[in-house]
């Protein structure tokens, strides 16, 4: 079968698992490295790029129901866009061991995230600060952009563990996706890395599973969601992780 048929399909089941449980990127670039045997940084760039239509549809959808806080949300983009720029062009310059490495420690910390109970959200009223917000922005663009896991794998627990209502760190990781993976991707073009056609065929997929798994949702509880996405992750982070060492010490 054609790889980019089984990419599109692929993409189609991530956006579902984004769409009925909120995480489910982290296992595109994986999948396309160790199942399709894409290069890791031409994986990368082109999960970016497709970032950008599942962004841009997601912001769309939570801003309609008035599900962003812009006020917060603009101080996250402002950190998050040229740390991304900046998170490109290091991914561009790294070796795929180390892209490895930094994207099973993702897999693995997603997962374990999602499987812990949830932190109760912080009373009413308690808002951090610009330079708080403009760090997590940055620290969520850099990190987005080097491992090509999108946005909201890193700043949804971020927010979580600050007490930030469910839904509200949703709503800002979907406003932040859209101009952080336009950021990288600008920052991938410099080097020449950007698959228009694999980028396109992620994103098209992307968006139609988003829109499937938002819909299909009520079949299972969204707590029996996540934790199923949950231990699919950390066993695909367990994977990759065997396979590093594996390679480092020549037993596979």
């Amino acid at each position: 079968m054609n790889a980019f048929i089984i990419l599109a399909a692929f993409s189609v089941f991530v956006g579902a698992l984004i769409g009925a449980a909120g995480i489910g990127g982290v296992l595109l670039v994986p999948f396309m490295t160790y199942a399709l045997s894409f290069n890791i940084h031409t994986a990368i760039a082109g999960a970016m790029f497709g970032y950008i239509f599942a962004g841009g549809i997601g912001a769309l959808l939570y801003a309609r129901h008035g599900l962003i806080e812009w006020g917060v949300a603009g101080w996250l983009i402002l950190g998050a866009m040229p740390a991304a720029f900046l998170g490109a062009l290091t991914a561009s310059v790294t070796s795929a061991r180390i892209l490895e490495v930094a994207i099973a420690f993702l897999l693995l910390f997603a997962g374990i995230n999602a499987l812990r109970p949830a932190r109760s959200p912080a009373p009413e009223g308690r808002q951090l600060g610009p330079a708080a917000l403009t760090a997590i922005g940055a620290v969520t663009g850099f990190g987005s952009a080097m491992t090509g896991t999108g946005g909201p794998l890193i700043i949804v627990p971020l927010l979580l563990w600050l007490r930030f209502p469910a839904l509200a760190a949703v709503g800002l990781s979907q406003a932040t996706q859209f101009p952080l993976a336009t950021l990288a991707t600008a920052g991938n073009l410099i080097y020449g890395q950007v698959d228009y056609e694999i980028g396109t065929t992620i994103g098209l997929g992307l968006v139609l599973g988003v829109i499937l798994g938002a819909k299909t949702t009520h079949a299972l509880s969204p707590t029996v969601s996540k934790r199923i996405v949950a231990w699919v992750t950390v066993i695909v982070g367990l994977f990759v992780t065997t396979r590093i060492f594996g390679n480092l010490f020549g037993f596979l």
